[in-house]
């Protein structure tokens, strides 16, 4: 061998040990998927009476709802169980990169949070729509919600306060720490309308019938809604992630938990408005 020879067989077997290192660190045991394989538990974000996603029943403390059948399921591929945190919308972001869960779901993958977690792809697509007060004429379009004497109430954090700061900049925005707190603002008039997803718009409604009308706006705004991780160099969890959500989402599971989390709430297929994504 000569000294050319040689210094390419050091350079390659050092190349070699840099990557195995590498490799060791982004699927060591500090990964997500390690952790939770050895401890058997996979830590979620709930949200109270965030009905067809989530559902607490006050008298056990039990949850329950289409979040919960999806986490299930998630978990036994894994050889875990579930483990809950009650957090809220806004929150749960900041629950994630502080190591407190190893799941958020119903996360909309915007640019500013991709600085800060990492996505699967999406398990599902929503719109967004509007409940008015009682009173309140129902709104055709975002435009007529753009005025500075509408007040529009949502739950800070969430995307429901970054699609009324986007299309609706001279209305008068109320920011509540939760959803339900904007909703009362709706029910007892401090507020003209709230702004929310649709599969959460129609439960609040059933449950609520008198608090107001459902609108669709146009343009019908629709996002993306995916499972949020901690941001790490093992590509493995949200590899796993990304195929689950796109098996199920393909082979229409995901819409049945949806469909069973809606019936929870007295609610089918058909009190879906037509223009509604899931």
């Amino acid at each position: 061998m000569n000294r050319r020879d040689a210094l390419t067989t050091v350079a390659l077997a050092g190349a070699a040990i840099a990557a195995t290192g590498s490799a060791k660190a982004d699927t060591g045991p500090g990964s997500t998927l390690e952790r939770i394989k050895k401890s058997g538990v996979l830590r979620i974000a709930v949200i109270a009476g965030q009905d067809p996603y989530f559902h607490k029943d006050l008298t056990t403390n039990q949850w329950s709802g289409a979040c919960i059948d999806m986490a299930t399921d998630i978990a036994a591929k894994l050889g875990a169980k579930v483990e809950t945190l009650e957090s809220t919308w806004g929150n749960q972001i900041l629950d994630l990169q502080a190591d407190k869960i190893d799941l958020a779901f119903a996360v909309n993958p915007t640019p500013e949070r991709s600085l800060v977690i990492d996505f699967s792809t999406p398990i599902l697509v929503h719109s967004f729509t509007v409940i008015t007060k009682k009173g309140f004429a129902k709104p055709q379009t975002w435009a007529e919600l753009n005025k500075p004497e509408v007040k529009i109430a949502v739950d800070i954090g969430s995307t429901h306060e970054t699609i009324a700061r986007r299309y609706c900049p001279k209305a008068t925005i109320l920011g509540f720490k939760e959803r339900n707190e904007a909703i009362l603002a709706v029910a007892t008039g401090r507020a003209d309308c709230n702004i929310s997803l649709a599969v959460l718009s129609v439960a609040t409604l059933k449950k609520n019938p008198t608090l107001g009308e459902l609108s669709v706006p146009r343009p019908l705004l629709t996002l993306p809604t995916n499972l949020g991780i901690r941001a790490e160099g093992d590509r493995r969890y949200k590899d796993f992630l990304s195929a689950w959500a796109d098996y199920n989402r393909a082979l229409g599971q995901t819409r049945e938990w949806m469909l069973k989390g809606f019936e929870a709430v007295g609610l089918s297929a058909d009190d879906i408005p037509g223009e509604v994504q899931f």
